[in-house]
């Protein structure tokens, strides 16, 4: 009996610890189940992302250069009389005259004494002439008779050449005083725009002193400095378009380049003429773009490029909607499209937007730019 029980009580213990195994292990399972990651179907895709592929288009090919906008050519207005006062400036900064305008008067009372007696020395003097060749028609008349002699004759022929001189003399003398006369307006020599002004009413100028400044016929030009290996590349005609500090637009084209090169520079002037009221002033700083013509592209939108430490990137979206991250080389800029010149293959799913908050591997939600667009 006392074995029977030692058997019974062994098999009732056996039985106990498979059934604690068993059950250990299926708990085990249990708490596996429970750690292991969810299925990459049933990931959340960290952005919902629109995309685009590259597209080929002509894209224009420029030249970029800085310069200044100044007067096409200046015209400096001085006095021409001497020790006038000035009475009348009849235009100031900034105002269009046309040729032959008067811009300032002198007073002219000293003139016009100089301008009467110089017409009555030039008239007593023809009085003189006249008599001097009177008498000496009636010597040449006398002289076959034997009435007066050839020292006479010869006086009287002298005296008649010396009145001639007198008379030139005298009208010369009127001439000058008229021309001073005419000095005491001060005439634009040609049509502009006054861009300085020195004359003052009430001033004593002397001959020669600068009265006004004046941009003619109010042309100005853009003075583009472009370095010497370039130059080859803009022809007379090449059409231009300058950005003024202002922020005028300015369409202009190649008038002529420097035939110098500044040697510390390397650097030559090309000079292109700007249309008539353009909005630029005279000194400005401006900006501007040769166009050079045209050449095929590979261009996506500039949103879909992100420049990170220095280089730009691209996310590119694979098959199992993860992007992967591509170094890219950019180019010409023309609108909202930016030059993909290397590192990108053109059916290449591009992320269009949101790429900025975008890392290398993440899952995304792609959403086709056309169908965005629709909605």
């Amino acid at each position: 009996m006392i074995r029977k029980s030692i058997l019974i009580i062994t098999g009732v213990a056996a039985a106990l610890a498979v059934g604690t195994a068993v059950l250990f292990a299926k708990q085990g399972v249990s708490e596996s189940t429970k750690t292991k990651s969810p299925p990459a179907a049933m990931a959340k895709p960290a952005l919902t992302v629109t995309t685009t592929r590259p597209s080929s288009s002509d894209m224009a090919i420029t030249l970029t250069a800085n310069g200044n906008i100044m007067a096409w050519q200046d015209a400096s207005i001085g006095a021409e009389a001497n020790g006038l006062r000035i009475t009348d400036v009849r235009v100031n900064v900034g105002d269009r005259v046309e040729r032959g305008q008067v811009l300032a008067t002198f007073a002219a009372e000293t003139i016009e004494a100089d301008v009467a007696q110089a017409r009555a020395n030039l008239a007593e003097a023809e009085a003189n002439g006249h008599e001097s060749a009177a008498n000496d028609d009636r010597a040449r008349r006398l002289q076959p008779t034997g009435a007066i002699s050839a020292q006479q004759i010869n006086q009287y022929l002298t005296a008649e050449r010396a009145g001639k001189a007198r008379v030139e003399a005298a009208r010369a003398t009127l001439n000058a005083q008229q021309l001073r006369m005419k000095f005491t307006r001060v005439i634009a020599p040609d049509s502009g725009v006054i861009s300085a002004r020195m004359a003052t009413v009430g001033a004593v100028v002397g001959a020669g002193a600068e009265l006004f400044h004046m941009i003619r016929q109010g042309r100005l030009e853009w003075r583009a400095e472009v370095m010497s290996e370039e130059l080859g590349r803009l022809p007379p005609g090449t059409p231009a378009t300058i950005t003024a500090a202002n922020g005028v637009k300015i369409e202009g084209k190649v008038r002529i380049v420097a035939p110098t090169i500044d040697p510390q520079t390397r650097a030559a002037l090309v000079y292109v003429d700007l249309p008539a009221d353009s909005g630029a002033t005279s000194g400005m700083f401006a900006t501007g773009q040769f166009r050079l013509g045209a050449s095929g592209a590979l261009t996506l939108p500039q949103q879909a490029v992100v420049i990170r430490d220095g280089f730009a990137y691209v996310f590119a979206v694979n098959a199992d909607h993860r992007v992967t991250q591509i170094k890219v080389s950019t180019g010409r800029r023309v609108g909202d499209r930016i030059e993909i010149t290397g590192g990108l293959n053109a059916d290449a799913s591009i992320v269009a937007s949101g790429a900025g908050f975008l890392n290398d591997g993440d899952l995304v939600k792609d959403l086709p730019r056309a169908s965005a667009a629709s909605k």
